[in-house]
């Protein structure tokens, strides 16, 4: 899955027009690399994202197959402190 679609489906960022614009911007990483929008993501990979005073970084744990619930989003990932 793609990681602007990812992050929409997550609920970790509330649009996917958002996902790119801040991935564009380059304060999106995974596994430590900037990444693109449509960079494709796989169980285990490390999404940090990058906003205006703190950092939030999650692990990636299941890749859903089509929109999910919003109870569901949060099964998706895994925080990282």
């Amino acid at each position: 899955m793609r990681l602007d679609k990812f992050l929409k489906v997550s609920r970790l960022i509330k649009r996917r027009t958002v996902a790119n614009k801040v991935s564009d911007q380059g304060r999106i990483y995974v596994n430590g690399i900037p990444a693109k929008p449509a960079k494709q993501l796989k169980e285990g990979d490390i999404i940090t994202i990058a906003q205006a005073q703190n950092e939030i970084k999650v692990k990636v744990i299941k890749i859903p197959l089509s929109n999910i619930s919003v109870q569901e989003a949060s099964t998706l990932y895994e925080e990282i402190n």
